[in-house]
């Protein structure tokens, strides 16, 4: 590496330490795999910010012909420049990748790869642009996630920071969604309707929950703080906070088995561990 080149990241690192590690682990791919010098530097070296690694990726992976990469980095600065506290959003959603997700080894891999991440940047941009009367451009990048990402969220929905969607596939969120700070869930979630009704009509996710794999959350109704949903279950009722449902219908099984499960992401049913400690005779 030239001298000049550790220089400025010495000095990125100071000025933002999640940048800096950003174009460290760059740096280290450009080492090993210097034939992806075409992706990896305008990607992360050559943005000035993390806010501009993600639209710029966002932005090139959802290019296409009904809104190209120009037309969709121009909106993200027109959002950073009116919103800057998306930013936080930005930054928090991608540290909870990488202290959530066993998989993830570097900060790194979800700014470039995982589609979970980038479909609720996705979102990001659609939301700001849908309460700012943008709602064709809104429904347009709504479009493009689903077809590239295999997710679909509402513009309409509000969702806040911290949150991971692991694996992304197949999770829907509907248009009077709330998601509250620091949930996670995993692929093939649905927050919807239960009909043809019109008005408040999905689920409120408070802050800290878990939704497990192919759960189905239906109605106006509350996920209540740190609640734990089971894989699989549908669920029809409010959950209290830092309770556990499981099953179809979903009912309650249990208390939560950590303090914030979101952060845990441990899907165990704490049911299941007694059961199986009691049949071993322990």
């Amino acid at each position: 590496m030239a001298a000049e080149t550790r220089e400025q990241t010495a000095n990125i690192i100071d000025f933002d330490p999640l940048l800096g590690r950003l174009r460290l682990e760059a740096e280290d791919v450009l080492r090993r795999e210097p034939e992806l010098g075409g992706f990896i530097y305008p990607a992360i070296i050559a943005q000035e910010s993390v806010a501009g690694v993600v639209a710029h990726r966002v932005a090139q992976r959802l290019d296409r012909p009904e809104a190209p990469y120009a037309a969709i980095r121009q909106a993200f600065d027109a959002c950073l420049a009116r919103d800057p506290a998306i930013v936080d959003s930005f930054r928090a959603d991608l540290l909870a990748v990488v202290e959530r997700d066993p998989a993830c080894t570097r900060v790194l891999e979800p700014a470039l790869y995982f589609k979970g991440f980038h479909a609720l940047q996705t979102y990001r941009l659609a939301h700001w642009l849908w309460k700012n009367g943008r709602s064709d451009f809104a429904l347009t990048l709504q479009s493009l996630s689903s077809q590239i990402f295999q997710t679909d969220i509402h513009p309409a929905a509000v969702i806040g920071k911290g949150v991971f969607v692991d694996h992304a596939t197949g999770v829907v969120i509907g248009a009077t969604s709330v998601i509250e700070d620091d949930v996670s869930m995993l692929h093939g979630v649905t927050l919807g309707g239960t009909g043809k009704s019109r008005g408040d009509r999905h689920p409120k996710v408070r802050r800290g929950v878990l939704i497990g794999a192919g759960a189905k959350v239906l109605g106006n109704i509350e996920i209540g703080r740190c609640a734990m949903i089971a894989a699989g279950s549908v669920v029809l009722e409010s959950v209290p906070p830092n309770k556990t449902v499981a099953g179809v219908p979903a009912r309650i099984v249990g208390d939560s088995k950590c303090a914030e499960p979101a952060l845990a992401m441990d899907q165990m049913l704490a049911v299941l561990d007694a059961g199986l400690n009691k049949s071993a005779g322990l």
